[in-house]
């Protein structure tokens, strides 16, 4: 049988009567953690519709202000989208998971308020001239 694993608190820091213990859902958890799955639905919506094609590396841009019926958690992602950001960032950003953030920009793409794009694909293969230039380089110290 393993120990209890104890929270580290700082000195002086009591834990208010009216918060529940940290193992219920709906109270807060660690940093950033959220504990309560049906706020993320809430957050999310139904999502039965089929998602966007987009991976924790395609860069988001905003194409317009958010509008009034914009939901918060979209009316932040369109913000933080005036210059490009990956969808991991914007998860980190919002301290969302990626399904909940992919949800939530589906639904922006098909009102085309954000646009999609591809990360910039690097060559596969190092330019030849290059490394005859690190390799001579190299050779002459």
């Amino acid at each position: 049988m393993s120990p209890p694993k104890r929270q580290r608190r700082s000195p002086g820091q009591d834990r208010p009567a009216a918060l529940p213990p940290s193992g219920t859902p709906g109270s807060p958890g660690k940093e950033g953690e959220i504990r309560n799955p049906e706020r993320l639905f809430v957050i999310g919506g139904e999502g039965g519709g089929e998602r966007a094609d987009i991976d924790l590396v395609t860069l988001i841009v905003a194409r317009a202000d958010p509008p009034v019926s914009a939901t918060p958690e979209q009316a932040a992602l369109l913000r933080l989208c005036a210059a490009p950001l990956s969808v991991a960032e914007l998860s980190a950003y919002l301290s969302l998971p990626f399904s909940v953030v992919a949800v939530l920009l589906t639904d922006l793409l098909a009102t085309e308020l954000v646009q999609a794009r591809a990360p910039i694909v690097r060559q596969r293969v190092a330019d030849r001239n290059l490394l005859e230039a690190v390799m001579h380089g190299l050779q002459k110290l």
